[in-house]
C-alpha cells in the first residue's frame, strides 16, 4: 500500500496501462479518473495491475463545534454583526464553507456596550473566533472573539498591503503607515496557518 494521496472529483489518476479502476473511480479514453473527491489509494494485486480506488476523506464530514477554534474570513458588516465564511476549524481546511455570525456584543469581553462593528473587523479580513453556538435555520455559526487570542489575525490595508499589529485594538500599513482599528487577535502559535 502506498500513502493516500488527495484528489478531487475528475482528477485523472493515471493510465489504464498502469492500474485496474476500483471504486471511486471511472475510466474514460483509457485513463482512470476519480469520480469523486478523497484520497486515491492503490492496492497491489498478485501479478496482475494495481487497483486504483478511491476512498472518501474522513475528514470531508468534520464540522464546526461548539468550543472549537475557526479560522474565517469576513464578507459584510453592519452595526450589528459581521457576516463570515468558515474556513479551517482548528489547522483542518473544510471542504464546503460554512456561514457564521460575530455579533457586536461577542466582540470582546469588555465594554460590550462601546464596540463598533466597523472599527473591529472589515471585509475580506481573516479572523480566529470561537463557536458559541450553532445558529439558525441558515446554517448559521454564532461566533465570538472576546477573548485576547481570538479577533483579527490578517488584514489588508487600502493600499492593498498586510498590516502589521501594533496594539489589541490597532493595525498599521507597513506601506502608508496608516492606522486602522481592528479587534487583534493576540496569536498562539499552534494557531497560526503557515
Amino acid at each position: 500500500r502506498q500513502p493516500l494521496s488527495p484528489c478531487v472529483a475528475g482528477e485523472r489518476l493515471c493510465s489504464t496501462e498502469e492500474a485496474t479502476a476500483g471504486s471511486g473511480t471511472y475510466t474514460r479514453h483509457g485513463f482512470i479518473f476519480s469520480s469523486l473527491a478523497g484520497c486515491m489509494e492503490r492496492k497491489d494485486e498478485d501479478n496482475e495491475l494495481p487497483v486504483v480506488s478511491v476512498v472518501r476523506d474522513s475528514e470531508s464530514q468534520l464540522l464546526p463545534n461548539v468550543g472549537s477554534v475557526v479560522t474565517c474570513k469576513v464578507c459584510s458588516i453592519n452595526s450589528r454583526f459581521a457576516k463570515v465564511h468558515i474556513l479551517y476549524v482548528g489547522s483542518t481546511p473544510l471542504k464546503s464553507t460554512f456561514r457564521g455570525t460575530i455579533r457586536r456584543e461577542d466582540i470582546r469581553a469588555t465594554e460590550k456596550d462601546k464596540v463598533e462593528v466597523y472599527k473591529s473587523f472589515r471585509p475580506s479580513d481573516i479572523v480566529l473566533a470561537k463557536v458559541i453556538s450553532l445558529g439558525d435555520a441558515q446554517s448559521n455559526y454564532l461566533l465570538s472573539t472576546a477573548e485576547n487570542e481570538l479577533g483579527v489575525v490578517v488584514a489588508r490595508s487600502e493600499a492593498g498591503v498586510q498590516m502589521v499589529p501594533i496594539s489589541w485594538c490597532e493595525m498599521q500599513c507597513p506601506r502608508t503607515h496608516t492606522k486602522e482599528f481592528r479587534k487583534v487577535a493576540r496569536v498562539q502559535p499552534q494557531f497560526l496557518q503557515t
